[in-house]
């Protein structure tokens, strides 16, 4: 898998973009599982269950949860801040309080924006999706949240930060337009973990779209791009947005029982519910339901005691008449509600965090160096002669 990187020499934003992606991999165990191969000749339509390569960043529903690098993700989430867990996922170990330091001092850089840049944010259309603004450069908080400000109302928010501040405490500072507002600490908390929870899940659509462009030997930028490209889909990303948009207009149990028993009825998705790789219920969930529900008692501007309410009935309902379990989106789009956090900004969020990951991946599958190319099973015409253009039938038109 090549060597592992130091952590200076993975953090370093300020080393040349060729030498940094020159780099290995984090390190990797050295027990691995035995590879599966799919049978030939088969498909799976859309690779359900088919083993597309080895990986040792995450673990999805092998007996043990979800395990970033042996570490539970529960753990992580209640004990760590998402600075560690962005360290953990890079270079494969968590960090002593000088590497928090030394990572926390290169976010802290990176959070000033040059003036060409903020040029190019103020001509983004109001109209445009803010996923527009993070493919900019890949992921920047500070930038949607500038971008954000600047469309709504033409303001030009101060982009001053404190070294010392979380990338979620800055983010909400960001998001309410002031560098001294002070978040409450369990909205600080109820992002910071979002952002953990969020940050990696194996081989999902967006982290192998990375993987397949990092197959290619193409940058770090183009590959993240082609994460939040496919993240924007809203089968992917944009799950825990569809889920309070269903929510909002829910303003009883009568109401939310009568939508729930329309949507059975027309055979529709329920967003928010149910997971392929978890059929037992998404271990992430409960930690955002118990945020979620600690935002409603402590009766910020934002809380939501009945949203909560009602949410809690829709999740026994689906239980009782579908035995679908809740997944992390439903919970995270509750708290995030109750967090103050624009809509918009729900998948541009999910990105920010699933960041870590997908450059975790793209390191890992350049160390890999090879070309991701499946098969596919040709299910077209047999051969056949060549059809002079007079002697054609008939065929439908374009």
């Amino acid at each position: 898998m090549g060597p592992p990187m130091s952590s200076s020499a993975a953090l370093d934003a300020s080393s040349p973009r060729q030498k940094r992606e020159r780099r290995g991999p984090p390190p990797t165990s050295s027990s691995k599982q035995p590879s599966k191969e799919a049978p030939k000749g088969t498909s799976s339509g859309g690779l359900a269950g088919v083993v597309a390569g080895e990986s040792s960043i995450c673990t999805v529903a092998l007996g043990s949860g979800l395990n970033y690098r042996g570490y539970n993700v529960v753990d992580l989430a209640r004990e760590a801040t998402f600075e560690e867990v962005v360290h953990l996922l890079l270079l494969g170990e968590l960090p002593n309080h000088q590497q928090l330091a030394i990572l926390k001092q290169k976010l802290y850089r990176a959070r000033q924006l040059p003036p060409q840049l903020l040029t190019v944010l103020k001509q983004i259309p109001k109209e445009a999706h803010p996923m527009i603004a993070i493919r900019l450069i890949g992921g920047f908080p500070v930038a949607l949240n500038y971008w954000y400000h600047f469309a709504d109302s033409g303001k030009e928010i101060s982009l001053a930060s404190d070294p010392a501040d979380s990338l979620a405490t800055n983010f909400l500072k960001l998001m309410n337009g002031n560098p001294d507002f002070k978040p409450h600490p369990i909205v600080a908390k109820t992002l910071d973990t979002s952002l953990i929870l969020y940050a990696e899940h194996d081989f999902n659509a967006s982290t192998f779209a990375c993987r397949v462009t990092a197959g290619t030997r193409s940058d770090m930028y183009s590959c993240i791009c082609s994460g939040i490209g496919t993240l924007k889909g809203p089968l992917h990303g944009g799950a825990n947005q569809a889920a309070l948009e269903m929510l909002l207009p829910l303003t009883s149990i009568d109401k939310a029982k009568q939508r729930l028993e329309e949507a059975f009825a027309r055979r529709e998705l329920v967003m928010g519910f149910g997971h392929r790789m978890y059929k037992d219920g998404d271990p992430r969930a409960p930690l955002m339901r118990q945020l979620a529900e600690a935002l409603a008692g402590a009766r910020l501007p934002h809380s939501d005691p009945e949203l909560v309410r009602i949410g809690a009935f829709i999740e026994e309902h689906m239980l009782k008449r579908k035995n679908m379990h809740p997944n992390v989106d439903f919970s995270a789009a509750i708290a995030y509600k109750q967090c103050g956090v624009p809509i918009r900004f729900f998948t541009p969020l999910f990105a920010i965090a699933r960041t870590a990951g997908w450059a975790a991946h793209v390191l890992e599958q350049r160390a890999v160096n090879k070309l991701i190319r499946p098969t596919s099973i040709y299910k077209g015409p047999k051969p056949r002669p060549f059809v002079p253009m007079d002697r054609r039938s008939p065929s439908a038109n374009l």
